[in-house]
């Protein structure tokens, strides 16, 4: 995994952050994300920075702050190991790291399946109302950032849960399985369940795959997700299978 400032001196790829460089680090040279070679990452990190101030980019503090992390995780991986029984309670000192790629990655891909569903939104076209009496018109499908705004709101519950355990494990929750588990619940109550009830139980990491299988569920329109009324309650709908 050569990599040279050579290689940044044609195109240089502006990001917004730091944790976006090093994601495009990780993916571009096929890193494992819990295994991190926080050494070679480390290097390549600082190789694009100064890559940079040769272009005279622009490098935010939020950049060196990283660096600096980065930095301070390399010297405490290069430290003696200590005694087995000592080591297995000591946390990894790449552990935050590696939780906060994982979170940053979970949310672009939300705004990733945001962003296909407002595509899609573009392809439908209103029409006029028919001068037809209707009764019991169901309500209207909620705009997708009060969805977010009522999904933050319910992460914002969830701040203080339950510590993370000092070995980072592989994410053991799945788009698909989620989706079912949404399903699942919609028919034990009858087809119709409060916003809240999806997300009641689990922690940060599997309420945001819980949020990616709803999005998924009214993409697909088996879903719908609506509120009467002004700050009313939001309920999510089972629309059936669509093929």
């Amino acid at each position: 995994m050569d990599v040279t400032n050579k290689k940044y001196t044609f195109h240089l790829e502006a990001f917004n952050g730091p944790l976006e460089l090093l994601m495009h680090l990780i993916e571009k040279n096929k890193i494992d994300i819990y295994d991190i070679p926080i050494a070679e990452l480390t290097r390549q990190y600082l190789d694009y920075l100064e890559a940079m101030r040769e272009m005279d980019m622009e490098v935010t503090s939020s950049f060196l702050v990283m660096a600096a992390t980065l930095l301070q995780i390399k010297s405490r991986m290069m430290l003696p190991k200590k005694k087995a029984e000592e080591s297995e309670e000591e946390e990894d000192p790449r552990q935050e790291l590696v939780e906060r790629l994982l979170e940053y990655r979970r949310f672009k891909k939300v705004s990733e399946v945001l962003g296909s569903m407002a595509d899609l939104q573009e392809h439908f076209v209103g029409r006029a109302p028919l001068d037809l009496p209707v009764h019991h018109l169901p309500p209207a499908s909620l705009d997708l950032s009060l969805l977010i705004t009522a999904f933050r709101e319910v992460m914002s519950i969830k701040e203080e849960a339950e510590i993370p355990a000092a070995i980072v494990q592989p994410e053991p929750y799945h788009i698909e399985d989620k989706m079912e588990e949404i399903k699942a619940a919609l028919q034990s109550h009858g087809g119709r369940m409060r916003f809240e009830d999806a997300f009641e139980r689990g922690t940060r990491n599997e309420l945001v795959v819980t949020f990616l299988a709803l999005l998924e569920l009214i993409k697909q329109q088996s879903v719908s997700v609506e509120q009467a009324h002004l700050f009313g309650t939001i309920t999510i709908a089972w629309r059936g299978e669509k093929k």
